[in-house]
């Protein structure tokens, strides 16, 4: 049971990008925030003024993620990259492939361009970006225009040769004129080294000048010149923004980073592939004897022992040990060269301290989880204990269901629960032998008695321990039902000279979990208290697998049976004479006027299905 108060609790008052998911771990939605905290939380308000593809969203979310960044930008170009990646359903999905802005710098030429585009080539140029601003982008490109005489042509441009005639930029002094023939590289080079500086940041000077330009333009009155100016050093600052989400060489490289307490440690992964974030996974490992470093290198070699791709660099948070000999295991499992590195300033520190990060908030939401399950599970127990007043805590508990419709077969179920939660290999399905018609008391006595038989036989068996199903006895027996199913259990138990606890899981006028039948009283339970929910979570699970056998049972018999060759019976007509009858063997003994009452039946149905029994 999803439990939105306790997520919403520990998430952080910081910028980043949430993951919605559905109960079957499906990626449903991807959203960016610049508080977590509050944007989460407004999903789980008053859904009156939702949109209704929000409630349904809402309403399906079972668990969620989220990732932690630096500033909005990053998260913004994350989520782009997560929703390309995943597709999720509720998300709207962009029909072209348009993506950001980068500002390209065309090295390879002899006198290179800047440029806006929208896609990265491993051509030898120089990529500034992606930028989320389109704005700032344009701005900026026409503050160097202005700032360095840099040509816009895409002509074919080389020293000693005159290509036409000089454009108007020249003319009007915002172009060197290289097509003239006569610039040096050496000269127009310049200018590309300045540009290259203050697209990489290093733009102090730059701005300093225009400060001077603009607050100089404010003095003499010149107020729209200093508007402009303020508004070209704002477009510089804005595209400034660092984005350690992404790298402009492409490379593929997963970064690995860790926190850790007193209890475990939380070991997380971010996955660049072509430069871009595409995904994360975290790993808690408990109560190690080892140290960090040494967890980390058993890590690696046993996590990328089951990777089909290994990237060529893994950046780590730390150095390890025996580093050479981790890359060289590596290496060979890829065929090719692979490094680890630990950065120690740039870009890639940047990126394994956001790492490093979200590790101890993974590390923190683990730990909360696993407090959480623990009041769910053993919390739950103790408090069923309380309740029940027994004297010991029931770790195990077996519950019994019996599922049939009218008769037809009817079936068992018995499922376990230790340590508060589902042990499916110890389910069991019993299809009931030695009964005709519909008794469910007599159903359920059954049952019991062949699993406590199964019990005596397994105790004095020399089977090995492994092969026995049933020599474990629970602390506690839940039925589904009231004080009869409860009294029928007792009987059973007195036979075998059994002294467990039984209750029964009474349900309300809308067939959901009421309370509990123990000692011939009915005991309310606190709806949400844990006790409570796993009751309810005990008495679903035991009828959903009592359903799940009854139903295949009844999809053969429908399917396979003697009235298949009775020509005008189908399969509507064969459920409802098994349904009314309860056994092939009813149906053969019923007169034709007996056969002709069944829903769906007539005179001339009747007589075919006797005519066959009977000739």
């Amino acid at each position: 049971m999803f439990d939105i108060k306790e997520a919403l609790k520990n998430l952080p008052d910081s910028p980043g990008v949430y993951i919605m998911k559905d109960e079957n771990g499906e990626i449903i939605y991807i959203g960016k925030a610049i508080s977590l905290k509050n944007r989460v939380r407004q999903y789980f308000q008053n859904s009156k003024n939702q949109h209704p593809k929000v409630r349904a969203m809402v309403y399906q979310i079972r668990e969620f993620e989220y990732i932690l960044t630096d500033n909005e930008l990053e998260a913004l170009v994350l989520e782009a990259n997560l929703i390309k990646k995943h597709k999720p359903k509720y998300n709207i999905l962009l029909k072209d492939d348009k993506n950001y802005p980068y500002i390209k710098v065309t090295l390879t030429e002899e006198y290179p361009r800047v440029l806006m585009v929208r896609k990265l080539e491993k051509d030898g140029a120089k990529y500034f970006g992606p930028f989320t601003d389109l704005r700032a982008v344009k701005d900026t490109l026409l503050l160097i225009k202005k700032l360095y005489k840099i040509r816009t042509c895409n002509r074919q441009l080389s020293f000693g040769t005159q290509v036409g005639r000089p454009c108007l930029n020249y003319h009007i002094g915002i172009c060197l004129g290289p097509c003239k023939g006569d610039v040096t590289k050496e000269d127009y080079m310049k200018q590309i080294e300045d540009v290259i500086k203050l697209l990489s940041g290093k733009h102090d000077d730059v701005l300093k000048d225009l400060e001077e330009k603009m607050f100089k333009a404010s003095e003499n009155l010149e107020f729209e010149r200093a508007a402009e100016i303020r508004d070209n050093i704002n477009a510089i600052k804005k595209i400034q923004q660092k984005q350690k989400i992404i790298s402009s060489a492409l490379e593929d490289e997963d970064v690995i980073a860790f926190a850790k307490d007193d209890e475990g440690t939380c070991i997380q992964m971010f996955y660049i592939r072509g430069g871009k974030l595409l995904g994360t996974k975290n790993f808690y490992f408990k109560d190690i004897e080892e140290n960090v470093d040494e967890l980390i290198s058993q890590f690696l070699v046993q996590y990328y022992s089951n990777e089909e791709y290994i990237p060529r660099d893994i950046i780590l948070q730390s150095e390890v040990p025996e580093i050479n000999i981790i890359e060289y295991y590596l290496s060979r499992q890829k065929g090719s060269k692979v490094k680890i590195k630990t950065p120690k300033k740039g870009d890639k520190k940047d990126i394994v301290e956001m790492a490093q990060r979200n590790a101890e908030a993974a590390l923190t939401q683990i730990k909360a989880k696993i407090i959480k399950e623990k009041q769910k599970t053993i919390g739950a127990l103790e408090e069923l204990k309380e309740i029940l007043g027994i004297e010991n805590i029931p770790y195990r508990i077996e519950a019994y269901d019996i599922s049939n419709i009218s008769g037809v077969d009817m079936v068992g179920s018995m499922v376990v629960f230790e340590n508060g939660a589902p042990k499916n290999k110890d389910y069991r399905r019993f299809k009931i032998k030695n009964l005709q018609g519909q008794n469910d008391y007599a159903a359920l006595e059954e049952v019991l008695r062949r699993r406590f038989n199964r019990f005596v036989e397994e105790m004095n068996s020399d089977k090995p321990e492994h092969q026995k199903k049933f020599n474990i006895l629970p602390d506690l027996i839940l039925m589904d039902g009231g004080e009869g199913q409860v009294n029928i259990a007792k009987k059973v138990l007195e036979e075998f000279s059994l002294d467990i606890h039984v209750a029964g899981m009474v349900k309300d006028d809308k067939h959901r979990t009421r309370g509990l039948i123990f000692q011939g009283s009915e005991i309310m339970i606190y709806k949400d208290s844990n006790a409570f929910k796993l009751v309810a979570k005990v008495q679903d699970e035991v009828h959903r697998f009592a359903i799940e056998y009854h139903r295949k049972l009844r999809s053969k018999s429908v399917v396979k049976s003697s009235l298949d060759e009775i020509e005008g019976i189908g399969s509507k007509r064969k459920t409802a004479l098994l349904k009314h009858f309860g056994s092939i063997e009813n149906i053969k003994n019923a007169n034709i006027e007996e056969l002709s009452k069944v829903e769906g039946m007539n005179i001339k149905a009747a007589e075919r299905v006797y005519n066959y029994f009977h000739q």
